[in-house]
Parts: structure tokens; sequence; C-alpha cells
């Protein structure tokens, strides 16, 4: 478990891991990040309580380096990748590892279910559970069980990782995908079981999830860089949307300087039509059953577009430039710098 600037989640993550039953030993080991609230102090008082838990530092606080770090720290066979802000479900370690035996797959993962305490986390959690929030990923709406692209956190076998390498550490975001191809690749099974689920906390404020969607769209964008076509069509969909964001914004400017006049004028406007079109479709998720009380709805109304921008503008980036340095901020205060 990578871990950084976690106090309100991290010992409710903690007890869901080490509540799991398990015929056999078992360790928890996190890996702790340069925290600034108190995470860290946190992390020793409960490794001082349970001696299935164990420490390993990662100065440089990237979630692959961390995760590097505490695979090499761990003992068994096999690894089970846990978030600080996310919660286990009853059940779970014991079915991936039975889901590993039964099928033979390198790495197992199942469903993230989102959910929030306020109505901003609320509307949040809505749309990362909903296929038009984060574009219909299995793990993030459920399906049928079979071979999957990619798994989330993941269950894997400790071999098949010493036989393609850990995680890429010159990779800050989608480092999962990246691993998961590299598994593929090498002629393994990756699986996805919807009866396995874990609970995730999503960002608690507006400028936070900006930050986090910016800072993935950039890292997706710099997978595309690297891998090409191998990346799901529906990544692309966000860049799209901002590119005819764009685009209506000059056409509008010119309309309105008169340098836009007739036919011309009117053929261009049809850059409008989409755009309205995605302005009725975040209308009709916010007004949609289950959104929730009013406060929650507008937030949605917010919260959608957000999303899909934010990740947009950094794919566009990424793709053009690369992902560089580009870290995800949304849990360092006021800093948007790459950590030390």
């Amino acid at each position: 478990m990578p871990v950084l600037n976690e106090h309100a989640y991290l010992e409710h993550a903690v007890a869901s891991v080490l509540a799991q039953q398990l015929d056999g030993p078992s360790e928890l080991v996190l890996a702790l990040g340069p925290s600034t609230d108190g995470t860290t102090e946190l992390a020793r008082g409960l490794a001082a309580g349970d001696d299935r838990i164990r420490l390993v530092d990662n100065p440089a606080a990237h979630i692959p380096v961390g995760l590097n770090a505490a695979i090499r720290a761990s003992r068994y066979s096999t690894i089970i990748r846990v978030d600080a802000h996310s919660e286990l479900a009853p059940g779970y370690a014991a079915r991936a590892l039975q889901t590993l035996e039964r099928t033979g797959a390198a790495n197992v993962g199942g469903v993230m279910r989102a959910d929030g305490r306020t109505p901003f986390q609320r509307a949040v959690a809505r749309l990362y559970n909903s296929p038009v929030g984060l574009g219909g990923g299995a793990y993030h709406g459920g399906g049928q069980e079979g071979e999957a692209e990619s798994a989330y956190l993941g269950v894997m076998r400790r071999e098949v990782l010493d036989e393609v390498g850990l995680f890429d550490e010159s990779i800050r975001r989608g480092e999962d995908w990246e691993l998961n191809l590299r598994i593929r690749q090498a002629g393994h099974l990756v699986w996805f079981d919807p009866k396995l689920s874990v609970t995730y906390w999503p960002r608690e404020s507006w400028w936070r999830l900006a930050r986090q969607f910016r800072a993935t769209g950039a890292w997706r964008g710099e997978l595309v860089r690297r891998f090409g076509r191998r990346n799901s069509l529906r990544y692309f969909a966000p860049p799209v949307l901002v590119l005819l964001f764009a685009a209506a914004l000059v056409i509008a400017a010119l309309q309105a300087a008169g340098l836009l006049r007739g036919l011309a004028a009117l053929l261009s406007s049809l850059i409008y039509v989409p755009i309205a079109a995605y302005a009725v479709l975040v209308l009709a998720v916010a007004l949609a059953p289950g959104g929730g009380r009013i406060r929650q709805r507008l937030w949605t109304l917010l919260v959608l577009p957000t999303m899909h921008l934010s990740w947009g503008i950094g794919f566009v980036a990424g793709v053009m430039r690369g992902a560089g340095d580009t870290v995800d901020a949304s849990r360092l205060g006021d800093r948007n710098t790459p950590l030390p």
C-alpha cells in the first residue's frame, strides 16, 4: 500500500486489510511517502500495534516507486495491491486467491465501488460508477467475468512479476495498465472478477479532483506516445471533447469579429451541435434517478465536465509534449510542483 497524506483514510483502509480471513500467513507492507498531515506518525502507531504491518520508505513519493519498494520487501508468493484511499470488502483476499487458482491467471482484479460522504464526493462517486463518467471500463461499472485488459489494484503472482519486471517507475499514472500490458504480452492472463469489490473514496474538493484528472490524462497521453493503438479508443473521447470546445471558441470569436459571414458562418456553426448535445447529456445525468438531493445534482453539473475536460486537457498536453514531471498533486495542499 503506497501512502501519502492519507490521515483521514489510512486507519480504515488498514483495518479492511487486516480483517481479511486467510488460511496462511500474511503481511501488510506500507510504503510511506513524505506526508505532512500526520499520516507517517499514524502508520508507525498502527505498525507498533500489529506485527503484520511492516513499513518501508518511499521518499520519491511516486506510486510505482512505493509499490516496487513494498513488493521487494514482501515475503510471500502472492502480491495484493491495496490503496490507502479505499477499503477492501470482506472476503476480498480469499476470493481473489480462489480466482487465481481457478483461472490460472497471473493477475486478478475486481470492481471499484466509489462512495462519498459529502454531496460533492457522492456526486463524484456516482460518476465514477457510471459509464458516462469514466468511459465504461469493466472495473468501474461491473460486467461479466472474464479476460481483461487491465485490473483494478490487482492480486498478482509474485513469480510473474519477477518474470516481467515490477512497475515501470518512469510512469507516474497508468502504471497498472502498463504492467498488465507486459503481463499479457508475456502470454499470461489478466482476469476480471465482478465479485471482488473495493470501496474507493474520491477526492474531497473540486480543485483536487481537477488536479487529479489533469495529471491522469497527461500520463494517458504519455502512454499513447509510447504504446499507440494498444490504448483503448475510449481514452480518446475526452480529448475530442476538448478539441471541439477549442474549435467552438475560435469560431465564436471569428463570428463575433465579423470574419465569418454568410454560408461560411452557417456551416461553421455546426460545431455547436455536439457542444449542445454534450450540455444536454450533462443535464440529463444530473437530473436522472439516483442523482441524490439538490446539492449533489448541482455538483454533478460541474463535476462531470470537470472530469472530462481536465482529463482531456491533460491528455492533449501529454500527447503533444509528454507527461514529463507531471505528478498528481491533488493530495499536496497548495503544492503543484514535482515531489522531492
